[in-house]
């Protein structure tokens, strides 16, 4: 049975349908298996560039872009040999996710503690305008994962917290102001993670919990962005047991299978029970809580069988392309399957406007009420945890001498640290500023301030994050000294919010959730006075402590 493209999450009109035909029309067998395939292209390699205008993959994703320029005349190039416009795929998740040449913006847990989802629908509007001079008209966001496994390194800050209303509120403000401008959204990680602090990244991860508990919850959750009209959903690598041994009767090893490669979980679950009729997308296939499953080759066919509509990283593309002719001729991908998951796609490149003036990106000019909307939003999310000495505002006048204790911005897909740009700018307000070398004992004598600064957002491929006091000071009873008893002494987190569960009685501790150079600028203006911490918690941050002895 094909689906009415007329009807919700899609709604088009005449036009948008019968592009969809003539397009479906169009595609030679080997490019509609091409469009199932989102691939990663890197720069402007020329090798990768020609394999992709050959084979025409559906959806890129962009990273190390060099401008808006240069991207604008790659997406051209592209655009004029295929027959099926590409579009751009990101996760406009804020701080360093921001696209080249765009204004940092917050990340989920930034969102959540500004706490108005009003400014997030604005702001998200403002984000994919800015977005769009680069062809990004698909994220993948929101986020929808409850944090209540405190210590995932991978939930973290890509969340909006572990109030439930709240993650829904800021989730669905997300998505309107996305597809508002004909961004398309998607909810992730399905069927829902947070109660697991392992990483997707590195092993199938479990949603523990029983039926009844996961429709009070994700099922909510869920059901709202799907009556919301969400576009895509992206199946994880996340196991659901309690449903597929409660209504699957299935048992052993594959009521722990990830929802990626789970029919029941695509098929039954989110489309038969919840009513969704978007697009799924696969979350990354390289990833080891899906690969630890089979070969790629077998991946590949039960993703696409499992109700996935496009592979997300295709990690060879022709391989990966072989693979399912080679399905498809002997019977394990059946041809009304394949072209279900292209329709799919075509139904939400009409529906985000790439069935019109597909050679003609928007303008690269900056809008500068968008600047300014988003600038202002990233400085209402600083959070003042505590000050219980009443140790701010941090001026030169009072503390000159700083101690400041950082290993820089930790960013996965950076092979060492970056550097705290926190560091120069309060050298240039005065501060007569120390950088410690990490793993070497913290030696607070001679110095008016200790501040300690962890920037540390979502870490993949990390596992759990904590404050490792040992690898800070590289020296055991070095390791279990504390110096706020001699010297004022400040935490600030640009990340991970949970640093009081190990620094329980530090005197002053602030949250900012994101470690980008402009969230550091604005914190600094407010531990120095200048201006507010306007920011309201979306975690508990002392992780069921009674905040009373801090």
């Amino acid at each position: 049975m094909q689906d009415d493209f007329s009807q919700a999450p899609f709604h088009l009109d005449s036009d948008q349908l019968a592009w969809v035909e003539d397009r479906m029309g169009a595609l030679t067998q080997r490019q509609k298996i091409a469009q199932v395939f989102n691939v990663l292209v890197w720069g402007s390699n020329e090798d990768s560039i020609a394999m992709v205008e050959e084979l025409q993959p559906g959806s890129i994703g962009r990273f190390d872009v060099v401008d808006a320029e240069s991207e604008q005349t790659f997406l051209n190039r592209l655009n004029a040999k295929f027959t099926v416009p590409v579009v751009v795929t990101t996760d406009l998740e804020g701080s360093f996710a921001t696209p080249k040449q765009a204004t940092p913006s917050p990340n989920p847990m930034a969102f959540a503690a500004i706490n108005d989802p009003s400014t997030t629908e604005a702001v998200s509007a403002a984000m994919a305008r800015q977005a769009a001079p680069m062809g990004i008209k698909w994220s993948f966001t929101p986020a929808v994962d409850i944090n209540k496994a405190w210590r995932s390194g991978i939930v973290g800050t890509r969340s909006y917290g572990s109030d439930q209303a709240k993650i829904r509120e800021q989730a669905l403000a997300h998505m309107r102001g996305l597809q508002s401008e004909n961004c398309a959204a998607t909810a992730k990680h399905w069927p829902g993670e947070g109660y697991d602090d392992r990483d997707q990244h590195l092993v199938t991860t479990v949603n523990p919990l029983s039926v009844a508990q996961w429709e009070e919850t994700y099922g909510v959750l869920y059901r709202a962005l799907i009556d919301g009209g969400v576009l895509s959903i992206m199946p994880a690598h996340i196991a659901f047991p309690a449903y597929m041994r409660e209504v699957e009767g299935v048992t052993g090893r594959d009521a722990y299978r990830p929802a990626s490669i789970n029919r029941a979980l695509n098929e039954n679950l989110l489309r038969g029970k919840l009513g969704f009729n978007g697009l799924l997308v696969s979350d990354a296939t390289p990833m080891a809580g899906l690969t630890s499953w089979m070969k790629r080759d077998e991946l590949v066919v039960e993703l696409l069988n499992t109700g996935c509509d496009v592979i997300l990283f295709a990690k060879d593309l022709r391989t990966d392309i072989e693979t399912l002719e080679a399905a498809l001729a002997d019977g394990r991908v059946s041809q009304e399957r394949l072209d279900q998951a292209v329709r799919r796609q075509l139904a939400l490149k009409a529906r985000i406007g790439l069935h019109k003036d597909v050679g003609r990106l928007p303008s690269i000019a900056s809008n500068e009420n968008d600047v300014a909307l988003i600038a202002d939003a990233l400085k209402r999310a600083p959070t003042l945890v505590k000050d219980s000495k009443h140790q701010l505002p941090m001026t030169p006048d009072r503390y000159r001498k700083v101690l400041l204790v950082s290993k820089g911005v930790v960013f996965p897909p950076a092979p060492r640290p970056l550097p705290l740009a926190m560091i120069d700018m309060m050298r240039g307000e005065g501060f007569e500023v120390t950088h410690h070398q990490w793993g070497t004992p913290v030696d607070p004598t001679g110095f008016d301030l200790v501040l300690y600064v962890f920037a540390e957002e979502t870490l993949l491929t990390r596992g759990i994050v904590s404050l490792n006091w040992l690898e800070m000071n590289g020296q055991f009873e070095a390791a279990m000294n504390r110096p706020w008893h001699d010297v004022p002494t400040i935490m600030v987190s640009f990340g991970w919010p949970y640093y009081l569960a190990e620094a329980t009685l530090v005197p002053t501790y602030v949250n900012a959730y994101a470690a980008h150079p402009a969230m550091q600028r604005n914190v600094l203006d407010a531990l120095m006075g200048r201006a507010k911490f306007p920011g309201v918690s979306p975690v508990d941050p002392w992780v069921g402590m009674d905040p009373a002895i801090g």
